[in-house]
């Protein structure tokens, strides 16, 4: 039976023309399996914001096996994913918050709920599919700097 970590990745840049590439090793796609293969328990925060990052594989019994489990097998203190097709522009700027509101001392869950709640009070992005896709997970304190 495959690995259900098998099934989750991120495409990176080259990924579309792997079947080019030489080198069988760099296919151009990280999948969850070699992120759980990863040392990364000195890492704080890990933000995956592209489109439907925080879903999985559900597995009864088990659980969902995608990103934010490798993610966390592999030692990141926090996640933020998305759980749906998020646009473009309303993610840069929710983003663009986040970050301002972890460089200010807010926790890592309170700063993402104070940008989503700024996007909810904008006129441009008040309709939740703009900034509700996000959730965080794991360590919730403030960043160490």
């Amino acid at each position: 039976m495959e690995n259900p970590l098998l099934r989750s990745g991120l495409a990176l840049a080259g990924a579309n023309k792997r079947n080019q590439v030489k080198n069988g090793n760099d296919d151009g796609v990280l999948t969850a399996l070699e992120i759980a293969g990863l040392d990364l328990r000195s890492n704080q925060l890990v933000v995956l914001s592209a489109c439907e990052t925080g879903k999985g594989d559900v597995k009864v019994g088990d659980g969902v096996y995608g990103l934010r489990r490798a993610l966390v097998i592999a030692g990141s203190q926090t996640q933020v994913l998305s759980l749906w097709q998020v646009d473009d522009a309303a993610t840069k700027d929710l983003m663009v918050k986040y970050y301002q509101n972890l460089q200010a001392g807010q926790g890592r869950h309170e700063a993402l709920r104070a940008a989503q709640l700024e996007m909810l009070n904008s006129q441009e992005y008040q309709e939740p599919y703009y900034w509700a896709a996000f959730v965080p997970s794991g360590n919730w304190t403030p960043l160490n700097r």
